[in-house]
């Protein structure tokens, strides 16, 4: 499973440098505040690093901190009729 974790992961920076050579255009991101001047390829590669920091926020504001908001409510109310009765 280690071995496949790796893999995946080589893939992914092999197919990053690949877009990175690919995309060598100059460009300048307008930040408002400040101009970055920069790669095309570089541009994207950051654009879906920040998608995908986003989208794993939205999800884990959406469905993992309610999860666990009800799990330890369930786990709070099993063990308060287990030291009642103990008494």
């Amino acid at each position: 499973m280690r071995v496949i974790r790796y893999l995946f992961a080589f893939a992914c920076l092999a197919l990053g440098a690949i877009v990175g050579a690919l995309n060598r255009q100059p460009v300048s991101i307008d930040l408002g505040f400040a101009h970055l001047p920069t790669n095309l390829g570089i541009a994207l590669l950051v654009a879906l690093l920040i998608g995908v920091l986003a989208g794993g926020l939205a999800i884990s504001a959406s469905l993992v901190l309610p999860l666990r908001r009800r799990l330890a409510r369930a786990e709070r109310q099993q063990t308060a009729p287990e030291t009642r009765s103990g008494n």
